[in-house]
C-alpha cells in the first residue's frame, strides 16, 4: 500500500500527535525526514513514532541549519509541526512565509488549542485534554461506588486520535492539491479532537441537556453491555438488540425477556440495577471458554479481557500479523505493531526507526548521526 511513494514529508518538533501522523504517512510510503533539535528518543515511544522515517539533527535557530531546512521545504509536499503558536514565525518558518516559498506546501500545525482563540498560547498534554474535553467526566466508577471519580484512559487517546485526524486531513489536502495545485494550512487542535471524541455521549447531552454521569463499565445506550465475573475470570457481554437479549435469556434458561421492564433495551437501561444481579448470579457459574462457545452459537457478542501477552498470542491477532519483527541495524530484532491501514501481507511496509548518517540526507554534511 505504498500509495504515497512520491510524497516528501518534513517533520519538525518531535512529540505526540505530529510525529504519529508523520509515521502513518511513512507507513503509506511517503519519504519522511524527521528534523529534530535534540537526539531522538531511543526508548519505546521513540520506536513507536519513528519507524519508516529518516532522521537528522538541525537547529533552525542557527542560520546555516535554517538555510538547509528551507532548501528542503522548497521541494517538500508536507510539513508537519507541533510547536507552540508563534514559535516558528520568529524563524521565518510559519505558513505565510513558507507558502510564498512553496505554494503547493501542505503545512500541518498540531497544537493543544489551535492557532487562534483565548487559549491558543497555552501548552497542554493528552491528559489535560481528556479532562477538558469531557472524556473523564463520564469515565470511571459511578458515584456512590468504591473508587468513584474521574478516570483517564490507559493510553494517550487524544494524542492518538489527533494523529489520526491529522493523517486524514493531510491525505484530503493532497487530493485537493492534485486538483488545484495549491497547498494549505491545516490547523489541528487536541481540544477540538477531544470534544469530537465524545461521540454518542455528546449526542446524548445535546438531545437531553443533561451531562452524562460516570457509569463504570456500562454502556450509556445499551443494556446489558458491561463486564461480568465468570467462574474463572472476567468477560464482556454486549447485547446489541432485543432479539439478542431474548436469545441470551433462552441460553440461560430464563424468561427475563418476557418481563415488561426487561423486554426492550429502553426498559433494561431504566431497570439495569434490577437486572444486573440476576445476570451476575447466572454468569458467575460459567467457565469463560464454555460460555463463549455458547454465546457464539447464538450470535451474541462477547469478549475476553486480555492482558498484552494474551493479546499478542491471540490467534486472530497472529493471523492478522499485528505483531511484526524488523531487523534494526544496531538494536537487532525489534518488535513493532503493524499499522492497521497497511494490509497484513505487506511485511515490507514496516521498516525500523532510523539510524542514519550525514550522507543519508541531501546537503547535510555536518549533521551528526542519530539513533532512535
Amino acid at each position: 500500500m505504498k500509495v504515497l511513494d512520491s510524497v516528501r514529508v518534513l517533520e519538525i518538533g518531535g512529540i505526540g500527535p505530529g510525529p504519529f501522523c508523520a509515521m502513518h504517512l511513512a507507513d503509506l510510503g511517503a519519504d519522511v525526514i524527521s528534523v529534530v533539535r535534540e537526539a531522538p528518543n531511543a526508548g519505546p515511544t521513540g520506536n513507536l513514532l519513528n519507524r519508516g522515517k529518516r532522521s537528522v539533527t538541525a537547529d533552525f535557530a542557527q542560520a546555516a541549519d535554517r538555510d538547509w531546512l528551507l532548501r528542503q521545504i522548497r521541494d517538500a509536499d508536507v510539513l508537519v509541526e507541533n510547536y507552540k503558536v508563534g514559535t516558528l514565525a520568529k524563524y521565518g518558518l510559519d505558513y505565510a512565509s513558507l507558502s510564498a516559498l512553496n505554494p503547493g506546501l501542505i503545512y500541518l500545525s498540531v497544537t493543544g488549542f489551535g492557532q487562534s482563540g483565548p487559549y491558543a498560547s497555552r501548552p497542554g498534554y493528552d491528559y489535560i485534554f481528556q479532562g477538558m474535553g469531557g472524556l473523564m467526566s463520564y469515565t470511571g466508577v459511578e458515584d456512590g461506588e468504591p473508587g468513584a471519580g474521574p478516570l483517564r484512559a490507559g493510553v494517550a487517546v487524544v494524542d492518538l486520535m489527533t494523529g489520526m485526524y491529522a493523517t486524514s486531513a493531510v491525505l484530503a489536502a493532497l487530493v485537493q492539491r492534485g486538483r488545484t495545485g495549491q497547498g494549505q494550512h491545516l490547523d489541528i487542535a487536541l481540544l477540538d479532537v477531544a470534544v469530537a471524541m465524545n461521540a454518542n455521549q455528546a449526542s446524548n447531552y445535546l438531545v437531553s441537556g443533561e451531562s452524562p454521569a460516570r457509569s463504570g463499565n456500562t454502556h450509556p445506550n445499551l443494556a446489558p453491555y458491561e463486564v461480568f465475573a465468570c467462574a474463572d475470570g472476567y468477560m464482556i457481554l454486549a447485547i446489541g438488540n432485543d432479539s439478542q437479549f431474548a436469545a441470551f435469556c433462552k441460553l440461560m434458561g430464563q424468561d427475563w425477556h418476557l418481563a415488561p421492564e426487561f423486554a426492550t433495551n429502553a426498559g433494561r437501561l431504566t431497570h439495569i440495577r434490577q437486572l444486573r444481579p440476576l445476570l451476575r448470579e447466572q454468569l458467575a457459574a460459567w467457565q469463560i471458554a464454555e460460555l463463549g462457545q455458547a454465546l457464539d452459537a447464538h450470535g451474541i457478542s462477547w469478549g475476553n479481557i486480555n492482558d498484552l501477552e494474551q493479546v499478542f498470542e491471540h490467534p486472530q491477532v497472529r493471523h492478522r500479523q499485528m505483531l511484526q519483527t524488523v531487523q534494526h541495524p544496531q538494536l537487532g530484532p525489534l518488535k513493532l505493531v503493524r499499522n492497521p491501514m497497511v494490509q497484513p501481507g505487506q511485511v515490507e511496509a514496516i521498516t525500523p526507526p532510523p539510524v542514519l548518517g550525514p550522507a543519508a540526507l541531501p546537503e547535510a554534511p555536518h549533521y551528526t548521526q542519530q539513533e532512535t
